[in-house]
């Protein structure tokens, strides 16, 4: 008996063959198809994720916008301070006088009433700067421009290792050596009476006081023997008695200040 099959059976077995063929191709075509949607859907979960994000970065950056400045109310816990006692020379009468106060006319014996000296130029090994308020009555007393320079006929001639450029009330301590400078030095070159309940001609009398606040909490020392540090905010604040003061508790410095 021949084993031989039949052109007829050949051609059944090859349509068979590439029917066969035909439909696992189709089958890896699928497959092929299913992984890239899979890719597309987990792509656009992930960019959908990334731009929830961003609008929410947006929106948190436009609705919060530039911090308003922080205040405090009075508060009857004494901050850390460190101090030096300070005592003026006498080489200088200072102003016993309400506000505002001028520079003085002859800058040099309030300097050396301060214990500092009229340096040639600007001092940048040490250089670092405290901001100080002063709210008297709830008005804020501005801190004269170039305070702690000589200057003479319109023209600068010296300055101290503490001096202001402007009216913001930021004090510049620039200093050849690492030493510390108080309070009270700064209201000396300013010719401003400064001390335990006074400050100019405003004492603690007929129910008012000086109140003292660094960084927003009450200071009871001296306020001349404060000793000025980087950041700081000094904010003096004469009143009522009666009066809840409310006070700056930080400063927002200049950008690389």
């Amino acid at each position: 008996m021949s084993t031989k099959s039949s052109p007829s059976l050949q051609r059944q077995r090859g349509e068979h063959q590439r029917v066969a063929a035909r439909h696992e191709q189709e089958r890896l075509n699928h497959q092929r198809r299913l992984r890239r949607l899979w890719t597309f859907a987990a792509l656009g979960g992930a960019v959908a994720v990334v731009l929830v994000v961003v609008v929410v970065m947006a929106l948190t950056s436009t609705t919060s916008g530039p911090r308003p400045r922080a205040t405090t109310s009075a508060s009857t816990t004494p901050v850390p301070v460190v101090t030096e006692p300070f005592t003026p020379g006498t080489e200088a009468t200072l102003a016993a006088t309400p506000p505002p106060w001028s520079l003085p006319g002859n800058a040099r014996p309030f300097i050396a009433a301060a214990g500092l000296q009229v340096l040639g130029q600007e001092a940048l090994s040490v250089h670092y700067h405290a901001h100080l308020d002063i709210i008297v009555n709830g008005s804020a007393v501005p801190v004269p421009a170039d305070l702690g320079f000589v200057i003479a006929n319109g023209q600068g001639l010296g300055i101290t290792v503490l001096h202001t450029h402007d009216t913001s009330g930021i004090v510049h301590i620039e200093s050849p050596t690492n030493s510390p400078y108080t309070l009270g030095q700064f209201f000396t070159e300013w010719g401003v009476r400064l001390g335990p309940g006074e400050i100019g001609g405003l004492t603690n009398t007929n129910g008012n006081a000086l109140r003292v606040y660094v960084d927003g909490k009450v200071f009871s020392g001296d306020p001349a023997s404060i000793v000025l540090r980087s950041h700081q905010e000094i904010a003096l604040w004469y009143g009522p008695t009666t009066t809840t003061p409310q006070v700056p508790s930080t400063y927002q410095f200049p950008s690389g200040d």
